[in-house]
């Protein structure tokens, strides 16, 4: 194949005056192959062309900014609310949540800072309750070494005046201050009595103890509790005639009740042993049952003082008494009512006390029968 060669000239045309450009070469065949283009075309083509790529160029660039810009503004809120989510749970908030739904890095991230605030939430969670039992354990066995120091101190502060009577006594009879038969004989009363005094204080902290620490296990049972409250009534007739206290009480049906029987028999013992030891004025004791839909409620009335309304709370803590003097000299502890308080709570029932203008009406109340 022979090689061709292409010659291009700027021609004028002699008669027109036109410019052009001539592309021309010599065939194999011999003829000669001419390609004509105006100056003029030429360089509106080229001027088009240019135009053309300019606005190409400027369009791609609109084009090309608005799409970095979109990309950029995704991003950028993206990472602001990366940047916001970070703060707030340096705060321990863990409300917040990333809301983006794009699978990209950023989302992979967000969801991992979502995944890490849970987390946190639930780590921060368990501490907190922990803390909380922390410090309720800690409360408690500040509870339980104050009740110690003053279960101490108080049992110290009974025990001591018996103790103390029963030394004194005991020495007396060991140096024969009194010869005849019956200062020995008050001697002896003296110091039995005092030792059963201190016998009974020491059987009540005993049945208080297992009650408050569960080891007194509750038996429910099925029984009649106006026939508990006369068998009661009826036990302490003798210690209310000396006291020449009168005991009432209205003629009432059967009343069935779920509850503990022993331990209730000792709540009504303790509460009219209390009132006898009490009461005053007209020296009436009155004993009533109340039954309503669900419950029945007992309560047990004397006549004299009332209690000071600021020492009504207290009357259930152990030792805690009133009238110390008048307590001392029936023998009574200040356990009495802090038994019953434990053995109510240990069914899960209610009781208490209220003031009247001519005395004090002691209650609780038991779940009747459905």
């Amino acid at each position: 194949e022979s090689k061709k060669d292409y010659t291009l000239q700027y021609m004028v045309d002699d008669v027109t005056s036109d410019k052009h450009y001539e592309l021309y070469s010599v065939l194999d065949n011999g003829n000669f192959a001419v390609i004509r283009m105006s100056v003029e075309n030429f360089k509106e083509s080229v001027a088009i062309s240019n135009q053309f790529y300019l606005i190409l160029g400027v369009v791609v660039i609109l084009i090309t900014t608005i799409v970095i810009l979109f990309f950029m503004n995704r991003y950028t809120k993206a990472l602001l609310s990366l940047a916001d989510i970070s703060k707030r749970m340096s705060k321990l908030d863990f409300n917040v949540k990333y809301q983006g739904h794009y699978k990209d890095e950023l989302g992979v991230l967000g969801e991992s800072i979502n995944e890490m605030s849970e987390k946190l939430e639930e780590t921060i969670t368990e501490l907190k309750s922990a803390n909380i039992e922390l410090k309720k354990d800690i409360a408690k066995k500040e509870e339980v070494d104050e009740m110690r120091k003053e279960f101490i101190s108080n049992v110290s502060h009974e025990l001591k005046t018996p103790i103390a009577l029963i030394q004194g006594y005991a020495e007396g009879l060991y140096d024969n201050i009194n010869d005849d038969s019956e200062s020995r004989k008050f001697y002896c009363e003296v110091i039995m009595d005092e030792a059963d005094k201190m016998n009974k204080m020491v059987k009540k902290l005993l049945t208080l103890n297992q009650i408050e620490f569960g080891n007194n296990q509750v038996n429910f049972e099925h029984f009649d509790i106006v026939q508990v409250v006369r068998t009661v009534i009826n036990s302490a007739t003798l210690l209310a005639k000396q006291k020449e206290a009168q005991i009432e009480i209205d003629d009432y049906p059967q009343i069935y009740v779920w509850a503990d029987e022993y331990m209730i028999e000792e709540v009504v013992t303790n509460y009219v042993s209390n009132a006898i030891n009490h009461v005053d004025g007209e020296k009436k004791i009155k004993v009533s049952l109340k039954k309503t839909d669900k419950v029945v409620r007992v309560s047990v009335f004397n006549t004299g003082k009332c209690i000071p309304e600021e020492e009504l709370d207290k009357i259930w803590i152990k030792f805690y008494k009133v009238d110390k003097a008048r307590t001392r000299e029936y023998g009574g502890s200040g356990i009495g009512l802090s038994i019953v308080k434990a053995i109510m709570e240990s069914m899960n029932q209610k009781c208490g006390v209220l003031n009247h203008e001519d005395g004090v009406e002691f209650w609780f109340e038991l779940d009747i029968e459905n």
